[in-house]
């Protein structure tokens, strides 16, 4: 919009001053050729009063040789020959024989184009009784001088209207424009998550009506943001009677692995909807959705999961391996979102591996960033980018897509990426690389 403000005024400065400086240029080429042609007359009416009072050669010689044309030798003389007196011819003539002839018999002054300049002839009266003809020669020279000169100053002066014309422009747009610059930025970080960004309405009619809009859609968004997460805690907390019925019930299982599975998994679903519960609480606390998350012990995560899958991994035969998970590396990853992440990988191995496959998780710290390494030993992933995408999974009976995308984009939110390919087991390997934040 600045650059397009600042080609319009220089296409607009450029026609006006085209429009005056052409015409004001051909002015000034034909002010220095009359003014040319107008000294030339002067000269010629210097002579014309010595051939009013004779026509002697010697006498005519000396008032052409007086005149300032004269002397540089541009005055010629040419008086007819009559009865009674000789012709007289003085000076170098420039006009042909015929157009001083033509002059001498009408009686009227004419300016001939000759070659090197022009030539202004001025028929005089002699007292002889005929027409001499009195000859100045006019210069090219004399015609145009200082008219470059001028057409220079011209092609100047336009040219610092229009670099004016442009720097005004930019002055000009980049205040008209600023306030649309706020506008795109707050819009990035409103985009990048930053719910609290609003943009000050000033500006042009358009530009502040643009801004009024702005603030009012991130005002609606952050309160449909807020109506999510209290509809998520509402619901959360509707879940804890009939788990607490569940957790009453498990109690007269009895005795046995399968009893002692199902109490520990009612547990941990109980717990999992306090977390939920506490995380919306936390956010909330924090200022709204749009607060950055706390950040969890990825390595302590994946040892409490393992710790539930390994007891289901026992009961199907399944030979689990874990590595790396001694030392604590943070994430900025909220504890129940990564633990979500956790449980969908290995719910996916669970779902689409054969009874008796083995699985391994390997966390590697760095000093950037951790990698979580979920791998297998079953037949793989076909189409590693149909399964990151949301609702394609990996074509298993009972998928409903949505697991992996659930750990890509818990990645994505914490500014990592997620990644399929061939395990050292022979299947899959699903690699969730996260930053790492300070401990």
């Amino acid at each position: 919009m600045r650059w397009a403000l600042i080609r319009v005024s220089l296409a607009v400065t450029a026609m006006v001053v085209i429009a005056f400086a052409v015409p004001l240029g051909l002015v000034v080429k034909e002010l220095a050729r009359d003014r040319a042609l107008t000294n030339a007359e002067r000269q010629a009416a210097a002579v014309a009063p010595a051939l009013a009072i004779t026509t002697d050669r010697a006498q005519l010689a000396r008032a052409v040789a007086t005149a300032q044309a004269g002397g540089a030798n541009r005055i010629a003389l040419r008086i007819p020959a009559t009865p009674g007196s000789p012709a007289v011819d003085l000076g170098r003539h420039h006009a042909p024989a015929a157009d001083l002839a033509a002059a001498s018999a009408n009686g009227q002054a004419a300016t001939v184009r000759v070659p090197g300049g022009y030539a202004l002839l001025r028929p005089t009266a002699v007292g002889s009784g005929t027409i001499a003809v009195v000859e100045v020669f006019v210069p090219g020279a004399d015609v145009t001088r200082g008219v470059a000169t001028a057409w220079l100053m011209l092609a100047a002066v336009g040219l610092c209207l229009v670099a004016g014309s442009a720097l005004v422009a930019d002055r000009l747009g980049g205040r008209t424009i600023r306030p649309a610059v706020r506008l795109a930025a707050a819009a990035r970080r409103l985009g990048e998550g930053d719910l609290a960004v609003r943009v000050r309405e000033d500006g042009p009619a358009e530009l502040r009506a643009a801004a009024a809009a702005f603030n009012a859609m991130a005002d609606q968004v952050v309160q449909l943001l807020a109506n999510e997460w209290e509809l998520a805690a509402d619901l959360s907390h509707r879940l804890r009677t009939p788990l607490t019925v569940l957790r009453l019930n498990t109690a007269s299982l009895g005795e046995g692995p399968a009893a002692e599975h199902t109490r520990a998994a009612a547990a941990q679903l109980e717990r999992e909807v306090d977390q939920i519960i506490r995380t919306v609480r936390e956010q909330h606390g924090r200022g709204g959705p749009g607060a950055p998350p706390a950040g969890c012990d990825a390595a302590e995560v994946v040892r409490e999961r393992m710790a539930f899958w390994s007891a289901l991994a026992e009961d199907e035969n399944r030979q689990v391996a874990m590595a790396g998970a001694d030392e604590p590396v943070r994430v900025p990853v909220p504890r129940a979102e990564l633990a979500a992440a956790l449980d969908a990988t290995l719910g996916n191995v669970f779902r689409h591996t054969p009874e008796g496959t083995a699985f391994s998780v390997d966390v590697h710290g760095f000093e950037r960033a951790v990698i979580l390494l979920v791998s297998d030993a079953g037949p793989g992933v076909a189409d590693p980018e149909a399964a990151l995408r949301r609702g394609h999974g990996q074509g298993g009976q009972g998928s409903t897509g949505l697991g992996l995308d659930i750990v890509r984009r818990v990645a994505e939110s914490a500014g990592g990426e997620v990644a399929i390919g061939r395990s050292v087991l022979g299947g899959a390997e699903l690699r969730i690389r996260l930053p790492r934040t300070a401990v």
